[in-house]
């Protein structure tokens, strides 16, 4: 390798949104131009809870590689795979399920976490329990030695270095340990100021348009006390104001002085953090049509990363089979 191998990838759950683009994609292209990359969309791992229902699986997929692409990963320089479609994930996972003791599974943090948010949800099955064994081996099949994650993935790139460590213990040294690399963190709420979420309906998404960014711009939740124009405004409890520290950086100073001395409204603000939106998704919006444009890109973007990806992760696989005497 020329240079350090990086592995990332996201659920085909739905559309991105700011956050994912603010939280991930955004670190993605920059490190694309100092790394060596493999962006995934893990399919298997989005069955992990949504086994039931597959119907929108497919064009979740193929949206979220248009996402990935607009967003600006560039598959001249990264490696864009459908996890599917690299079946040594799934021997390389089923390897690394022989020697990663329950014990470790169980006490994984995020396990618990979910087991709490989806009660109720039939979820108590051998693939749930088994996500960060996936996961391993999603990471340890590149031999990728940096993995960028937000601070809840953690303890799934601990127990990836800890199942490493055990492979190479009994067996022979064959995988690097992977180490984490922290999305830079941008705090961004959603547009009614709770947590950024598909479920509350509280997103913007990547692919929003000018007149939907507009209109949902139009709809944020301010300051509630402040009931008239002249009332001045707590810009600390707006959430449009959350939005302008994230993305009107240079006037941010004048919008919080406006808001609070009642210099600016509500109105005027919104119109401001639209116009701010929208330019900074144009870009977005550009490669997005150019991608539209260009019947069959997403399958020819797969393919290829497939049939790249297959030879590294198979040379791994060899060196494993060959470690286990397989």
């Amino acid at each position: 390798m020329s240079k350090p191998r990086i592995f990332s990838g996201m659920r085909p759950t739905g559309r991105l949104h700011l956050g994912n683009l603010l939280g991930a994609l955004d670190n993605w292209v920059r490190l694309q131009d100092e790394y060596e990359c493999v962006f995934a969309v893990v399919d298997w791992h989005a069955l992990t809870t949504g086994y039931e229902d597959t119907s929108e699986i497919k064009e979740n997929i193929r949206n979220l590689v248009i996402d990935y692409l607009s967003a600006g990963i560039d598959p001249a320089k990264s490696l864009i795979i459908k996890q599917s479609d690299v079946k040594q994930h799934a021997e390389l996972s089923l390897l690394l399920s022989m020697i990663t003791p329950l014990s470790w599974l169980e006490r994984c943090p995020t396990y618990k976490d979910q087991l709490r948010e989806l009660e109720g949800r039939e979820i108590m099955t051998h693939g749930f329990l088994g996500y960060p064994v996936l996961m391993a081996a999603d990471i340890l099949v590149y031999k990728a030695q940096i993995v960028p994650v937000g601070e809840d993935q953690l303890p799934h790139i601990e127990l990836a270095r800890e199942i490493a460590r055990r492979f190479n213990f009994l067996y022979e040294q064959v995988f690097p340990e992977p180490q984490e690399r922290l999305n830079e963190v941008v705090l961004l709420p959603g547009t009614d100021g709770r947590k950024m979420s598909k479920s509350y309906g509280n997103i913007i998404e990547m692919s929003a348009s000018t007149e939907e960014v507009n209109s949902i711009v139009a709809n944020m939740v301010t300051d509630p006390q402040r009931i008239r124009r002249k009332d001045p405004g707590d810009p600390d409890v707006c959430s449009v104001y959350a939005f302008h520290k994230v993305f009107s950086k240079l006037g941010v100073d004048d919008i919080r002085q406006g808001c609070s001395s009642a210099d600016i409204g509500c109105v005027d603000c919104k119109r401001k953090l639209a116009s701010t939106l929208n330019e900074y998704l144009e870009p977005i919006r550009e490669r997005r049509e150019a991608i539209r444009r260009t019947p069959g890109v997403v399958d020819e973007v797969l393919d290829d990363g497939a049939k790249k990806a297959g030879i590294i992760a198979e040379a791994t696989l060899e060196d494993v089979r060959k470690a286990m005497r397989i």
